[in-house]
């Protein structure tokens, strides 16, 4: 049997409760919605894997952070994508830093993926109609939420509560990579 798993970069406590509230004062304006009860979380990838490979799927995640750096990032935009996703989007130099920490994990990726997200946002609510759509635009102020991406999670599929738990966090370490030292000169 294959588990469902998902690799996220989490955001901090903080921003986790500020999106949370969010989502619940649009629940208010227009009923639920998908993604209304998901923590906020910015997707990297989607994949299955047998629970027998859990072990190694921690070994690799925990090699691939070993290599990656912590920056602060900011999120002051409001944006959709066209099939109805009303989300939190990075401003420029914070999205230049996501997508690069997205694309080392995908390049350093071993398992086959069924989802991989190349474009950073934290989802305030997916599938949402357009005429919801304009009242959440109404609904809030230009965020400005920044946090510490200093960590990916390892998440799976609860198939009884129908949202991803996480199984383990990972830290980023920031170490060179072997060969990849500074010219002194």
């Amino acid at each position: 049997m294959l588990n469902r798993y998902s690799v996220v970069i989490n955001p901090s406590p903080k921003i986790i409760d500020e999106v949370k509230l969010m989502k619940e004062l649009l629940a208010g304006k227009i009923g639920w919605y998908n993604s209304k009860n998901s923590l906020a979380h910015i997707t990297i990838n989607e994949f299955e894997a047998p629970a027998s490979e859990l072990v190694n799927i921690k070994k690799h995640l925990q090699n691939i952070t070993r290599h990656l750096k912590a920056e602060e990032v900011l999120f002051n935009k409001l944006d959709t994508f066209p099939n109805g996703a009303f989300f939190l989007g990075a401003e420029e130099k914070s999205k230049l830093y996501l997508k690069e920490t997205m694309q080392n994990i995908h390049q350093s990726f071993v398992y086959k993926t069924a989802i991989k997200s190349t474009e950073p946002h934290i989802s305030i609510g997916r599938r949402i109609t357009p005429e919801n759509i304009k009242i959440a635009y109404a609904l809030f102020t230009t965020p400005s939420l920044s946090f510490l991406c200093d960590r990916i999670a390892l998440r799976v599929f609860n198939t009884n509560r129908k949202q991803f738990d996480i199984v383990e966090e990972f830290i980023f370490q920031g170490r060179e990579k072997e060969g990849e030292q500074g010219v002194l000169f």
